[in-house]
Order: C-alpha cells, then structure tokens, then sequence
C-alpha cells in the first residue's frame, strides 16, 4: 500500500469515528418556561448566551408551571420538552409523576456555587435547582396610602375597605400564604379556624386567582394595598406607575423558580449543559437585575438599585425569607381549598 494511500484511509477512518461524537450535539433543544416579562429574561440572561456559548439553538415552550407539567405527562413515552423550569410546589407534584430526572453535579459543575436551600434532592438524588427567589410581600399605592405599612395587620385598617387584594388558593401563592399567616399569628399547627374567621372580616376588594388578575387590580386602582409578588410590583413600579413594596416586620412568603432535566430526554447531555449554564454567576445576575429575583447562585454581585428590590429587601437574604415544606402544603392543599370554598367563596 503506498503512503498516499495510507494517509487516505486514515483520514477516512478518522471522519468516520469523528461523526457520532458530532452528531451527539443537537442543533436545539426545547426549553419550558414562562410568558411575559419572566420569559424575556430566560431569553435574554439564559438562552442567547447558552446558544451563543455552544452553537445549539433553544426553542422555548411557553406555559405556566402547571401547564409545563400537563405537557410532561402527555408526552412521558417520548418527551419534547428537555429543560423545564417550574416553580416550587409544582415541582415536587412533577417529581412524584416520574417526569424529572436526576441532576448530575459531575455534568453540571455550577451546582456546586448554589446555596444549599436551593438544591432540591429525593434522597441522595438532586431533582431540581433554584435559580432565583421572588416573595409575596406587602404591595401599595404610594399615593393613595399615605403612610408606608410595616405589618400584614395593616391590611384590615379601616381605611383601606374594599381596597384590598390578596391571593386565592386558586393561586400558586393562595395556600402557602394562608398557612403563613396562620404562623405569624401564632395559630397552633394545621388550626386554621382562628386565620379564616380573619379573612371573612378582611374587605377585601378581590382574591386574585393569577398574578395578572394582582397586577391589573393595582393598575386600575380597584386595589390600593395588598400582597403581590415582588417581580410584579416592581415591573409596575419600573412602568411608572405609584407602587411600592415592602417586606413587613412579619416577614414574608417566599418560593423559587427551579430548573429540571426532563426524563427521558434524548439531548441530556444539551439538556445539562443548558442547566449548568443558568447557574453561572452571569446568568443569575441579568435575572436579579431584569426580575429581581434573589439569587440562588453564591458570590452574585448586584447593583444597589436591584439590591432594594429583592425578594428580602435591601439587607437581607435567603435566611430572612419563610420557605415552607411544598410537600406538607401538597398535603394540605384540599383540606384548605375545601374550607376556602366554604367559608370565603361563597360568603
């Protein structure tokens, strides 16, 4: 066999051995995630620097966490859906339908700089990954309150009849906040007669069932004072609208938006490499500063008009913020529904 030949055939050989390790990297994959101002920040702070990290594309798939998770469980047999992010309490319901894999901190080497309340495991297994916390806090029209409220009792003063807000169970944060304030009025465990009969004498002018339904309420002025999120009272505040927010003496109820590998997925190596990506310092930097979501991420340096903003206010951190068990709130979810129906809805 001649030189010439030889180089050829190895040249061959080497293409040959070379395509399936190209092959193994997709030219996308589909990313679930939220619409609004939520989903421009993942675009723009996760997914065009992924892409133009690693050359693979992200298609997102819009939806709310309970959506995401429907889609998860239609397309079990054979996902579509490769990176979901979904908030907590959803979650935990997707890790018992089977539709989330294990996370491998030998593939996503970031996990290793998140706060460890951010990392959620099923025995020794990691499940999901927080990429930011928001709270629900004490949301108010700064020139119809004329003084800023410090407390969650504010809310049943006399002159803001009817011009309150607070979220329904039908609401991601409804069940979880009732709960909580069960704690800080210092009900005894799973005794909610004492946090009802306070509700019913709450004026209130809605119980909103979306953040939405929160944020157009505080827009038209049919609410002047209540609980909204942190991300939707500042997008308000930003818009330039009267609205400020506040984490009160009692502190406040929070959650997180978390990402999951789907099971099943046959672009899991993609898949890790997108979530590995979210959990840079980069990436949950551009989230705090475009939704001001708190960082899960250690050492994310934030600029002082963001710091004010977060979750915790501008002093504090996760330690300030009550995360409560989803699984224990799962639990108690149609006992509290149920008693909703009853004692509030049909009032």
């Amino acid at each position: 066999m001649t030189l010439s030949r030889r180089l050829v055939l190895q040249g061959l050989a080497a293409s040959t051995l070379a395509a399936p390790a190209l092959a193994q990297q997709p030219a996308s994959i589909t990313v679930a995630w939220y619409g609004g101002n939520w989903g421009d920040a993942f675009r723009t702070c996760v997914a065009e620097p992924f892409t133009k990290a690693t050359g693979i594309a992200v298609n997102a798939e819009i939806g709310t966490s309970t959506v995401t998770l429907a889609k998860l469980q239609q397309q079990k047999a054979a996902p579509t859906i490769d990176v979901a992010w979904m908030d907590g309490g959803i979650s935990e319901l997707a890790l018992a339908a089977d539709v989330t894999d294990s996370l491998d901190p030998g593939a996503i080497r970031n996990l290793a700089n998140v706060a460890p309340e951010a990392v959620y495991k099923s025995g020794a297994n990691i499940h999901a990954v927080g990429t930011g916390y928001y709270s629900l806090g004490l949301t108010y029209n700064t020139q119809k309150v004329r003084q800023t409220p410090t407390s969650w009792n504010d809310l049943w003063n006399k002159e803001f009849e009817d011009a309150v807000t607070i979220p329904s169970p039908s609401n991601s944060s409804g069940v979880p906040f009732l709960l909580f304030l069960s704690k800080i009025w210092g009900a005894p465990a799973g005794d909610l007669t004492a946090t009802f009969k306070k509700i019913r004498e709450l004026k209130a002018a809605l119980f909103f069932d979306s953040s939405g339904a929160a944020t157009n309420a505080y827009q038209s002025g049919e609410a002047i004072i209540g609980a909204h999120f942190n991300v939707g009272a500042w997008d308000l505040a930003d818009k330039g609208l009267p609205i400020g927010f506040v984490v009160p003496k009692e502190g406040v109820w929070a959650t997180d938006a978390r990402l999951h590998l789907v099971k099943g997925t046959p672009k899991r190596d993609a898949a890790q490499k997108f979530i590995d990506h979210a959990l840079t310092v980069q990436a949950s930097a551009g989230l705090a500063d475009k939704l001001y979501l708190g960082p899960s991420v250690r050492d994310v340096a934030v600029k002082p008009e963001t710091a004010r903003k977060l979750p915790w206010g501008e002093r504090g951190s996760v330690k300030d913020l009550q995360l409560f068990d989803w699984t224990t709130i799962n639990a108690e979810r149609a006992r509290i529904v149920d008693l909703w129906n009853r004692e509030i809805a049909r009032r």
